[in-house]
This record gives C-alpha cells, sequence and structure tokens, in this order.
C-alpha cells in the first residue's frame, strides 16, 4: 500500500469511527435523587366527593359503580392503550379493583364545566409513608352539575 493509499484508508477509518477521548465521553449517570413527597391540598367538597367516592368503590371492587363516576365517553389509560366509555371501563375495573385505596389530592382547578385533579395514590398500609403511583383526573360537568371524571391518567412510581 503506498503511503498516500494509506493516508486515504487512515482518513476513511477516521471518519467512520468516532475517537473518544477522556474529554469527550460521558461521565456515568449519577444517581436520581428521591424526589420529596409534594404535600397534600385542600378541595373543595364536590371534587372531594369525586375521590371518596372512588376509594370506596374500589374499596368494594364496584367496577360498575366506578364507571358510574366517569362520563358516557369518560376515558382510562391502561398498559395496551386507552379504554373509552362507561361499559369498557366497568368491564375493565372489575377486574381490577379492590384494595383500600388512598387518593390524595396534590393541586386542582375547576371552572364552570371543567376542570382537574392532579394526585397522588397508596394503599391502607403504607398511606402514611409514601406514595405508590400518581394520577390525574380530568373532569366535566354540566353548570351547576355533579362533577364526573372525563379521563384518568394514572401510573405507579418506580423507584
Amino acid at each position: 500500500m503506498t503511503r498516500s493509499a494509506f493516508s486515504v484508508a487512515v482518513a476513511l477509518l477516521l471518519s467512520i469511527v468516532p475517537i473518544r477521548s477522556a474529554a469527550t465521553q460521558q461521565p456515568p449517570a449519577a444517581a436520581s435523587p428521591a424526589v420529596p413527597r409534594l404535600p397534600s391540598v385542600m378541595l373543595p367538597p364536590e371534587l372531594d366527593r369525586v375521590l371518596r367516592d372512588y376509594e370506596r368503590l374500589w374499596k368494594a371492587g364496584d367496577g360498575a359503580g366506578l364507571a358510574r363516576l366517569f362520563t358516557d365517553d369518560g376515558f382510562i389509560a391502561r398498559p395496551g392503550g386507552w379504554i373509552r366509555g362507561r361499559d369498557a371501563i366497568g368491564a375493565a375495573y372489575q377486574r381490577m379493583a379492590g384494595g383500600d385505596l388512598r387518593l390524595r389530592a396534590l393541586a386542582y382547578a375547576a371552572g364552570d364545566t371543567v376542570g382537574y385533579i392532579v394526585g397522588a395514590y397508596a394503599y391502607a398500609q403504607t398511606a402514611g409513608e409514601s406514595d405508590a403511583g400518581k394520577f390525574v383526573l380530568t373532569l366535566r360537568r354540566a353548570p351547576g352539575a355533579p362533577w364526573f371524571i372525563a379521563s384518568d391518567l394514572d401510573s405507579a412510581i418506580r423507584r
């Protein structure tokens, strides 16, 4: 191989293989710091009713009752995708509900016909210590009527 052919080969190799030096290497990621547990907020009674009814019906394993907390076209998110409508929500909750669920609100807002609650959940045995998951409920109602859940997004907290 001639010197110029060698130079071309080295140049090609260097253009394909990235050069890693101590200056360009990323340091190992540090462990994520613990996320502090956010304080609960008090909800107005008409919003608090949604959470307390949800807890009561979940504990009873009443999927049909849970579904009645939702709008006709409500949504829940599950690992396989979205479930929509009271009948489908009732069927899904009938298979999953049960246990002493505790819901707490972290933030909320409500207008005349739409609102939301951001919160955390746990089960009775750990409710005072740590949260098992987080949720966002979007809410709808007719003016002056009770609130219904339009969507429920929840997720376990990964430690």
